[in-house]
């Protein structure tokens, strides 16, 4: 009865515990990964990501980075934006060889005018990388979206963000990432 009450107060705390919260905004991805990896050492980890008009500051990336109690790791992260499928699937692939795991991704308006798909990843250096394999899917048809989800389903593919959006990858895309 007494470990069941010490492991019920434990809990207790463990829910009480504080979070600190950061949220980062630019236009610019190359400054959103700079501050993304700021935010790391400082012991921030990822929470979510949007895209889109904001209020203040126009068309950006805003993401909201997190820190508690539980510490966390050492973790290093890339962003990737582009508005090309083929790009996306061959830098993406590149950052699962070296063990970056997806974390979130949106649509949003770049810099530079265009629509781009961008693509938080994290990696842990304080554990060994391990080879992500990833895939990506773009279509403007459901059904299409649907039958390709099937077949890389099949092949052991789990789903891990889906955005709709009008890009370049093909007007009005959906995009689905995709690993193993």
């Amino acid at each position: 009865m007494r470990l069941i009450s010490s492991f019920l107060l434990l809990s207790a705390l463990a829910l009480c515990q504080s979070i600190e919260y950061r949220v980062l905004a630019t236009s610019k991805t190359s400054t959103m990964e700079r501050e993304l990896n700021e935010a790391a050492a400082a012991g921030f980890v990822f929470s979510a990501v949007m895209g889109g008009e904001t209020a203040g500051g126009g068309n950006e990336v805003v993401v909201v980075m997190a820190k508690g109690a539980s510490g966390g790791g050492q973790r290093i992260y890339k962003l990737l934006a582009t508005s090309k499928t083929g790009t996306m699937q061959k830098e993406l692939q590149e950052a699962g060889d070296e063990g970056f795991d997806y974390r979130g991704q949106t649509v949003f308006e770049s810099a530079f005018g265009g629509r781009e798909v961008g693509v938080i990843l994290e990696r842990d250096k304080s554990k060994p990388a391990v080879r992500i394999t990833y895939r990506v899917l773009a279509t403007s048809r459901t059904s299409t979206m649907e039958k390709e989800l099937k077949e890389v389903g099949a092949a052991g593919f789990h789903l891990l963000g889906f955005t709709v959006g009008k890009t370049r990858f093909g007007g009005n895309e959906l995009l689905s990432i995709l690993k193993k």
